[in-house]
This record gives C-alpha cells, sequence and structure tokens, in this order.
C-alpha cells in the first residue's frame, strides 16, 4: 500500500503570472470605466458591469486566492456564490421595475 497523499499538486504560478494577470484585471476594470461614459448602451450597462465584476472576481478569486490550485469545490462555491447574488440582485430590480423606462 501507498501512503502518499491522492491530492493533486501543480505547481503555483510564477511573478509574470500574476503581472498578466494584474494586466487582464486592469483592461477589464478599463472597459467598466469606459462603458459608463457610453451613452448608447443604456439598457444594457447595468448587465455589461454585471458580468465585467464577476469575471473580475472569478479571476482574482482563483488566482490570488490560490482556488485554482485547490478543490473544485472551493471555486464553485465562490463563483457560485457570486452568480447567485448576482441573479438576485437582477431579481430585485425587476421586481421594482427599474429596468423599464
Amino acid at each position: 500500500m501507498s501512503t502518499a497523499p491522492s491530492h493533486r499538486e501543480s505547481a503555483h504560478p510564477t511573478p509574470a503570472t500574476y503581472v498578466t494577470i494584474a494586466i487582464i484585471l486592469a483592461v477589464i476594470t478599463l472597459v467598466e470605466v469606459a462603458a459608463v461614459f457610453v451613452e448608447a448602451l443604456g439598457a444594457v450597462l447595468i448587465p455589461i458591469l454585471l458580468v465585467l465584476s464577476a469575471t473580475k472576481f472569478a479571476i482574482v478569486a482563483m488566482y490570488f486566492m490560490h482556488l485554482k490550485f485547490d478543490s473544485k469545490l472551493f471555486s464553485g462555491l465562490f463563483v457560485g456564490g457570486i452568480l447567485l447574488t448576482s441573479g438576485i440582485l437582477l431579481a430585485l430590480l425587476a421586481l421594482f421595475d427599474v429596468f423599464v423606462s
């Protein structure tokens, strides 16, 4: 019988990976800020910002909290939580007719 641990182990990211992730997060933030100033986006602005924010949350949780290297359950809990919260927020906004012009 083997006494070796059964979990998988992978190498942690290099500093260059963290710089790449930081650049990606900065670009997403730039798109968010630019989207606010584009008047033509009016009705779809909130969903765009929600998707971009959820994407940034997932990236931060996966890399900076090292969830990418842990069990998939932890990633599912974090990402599932933000998706559930976003759905509840959208339902609440729809309940109060925020999307009706």
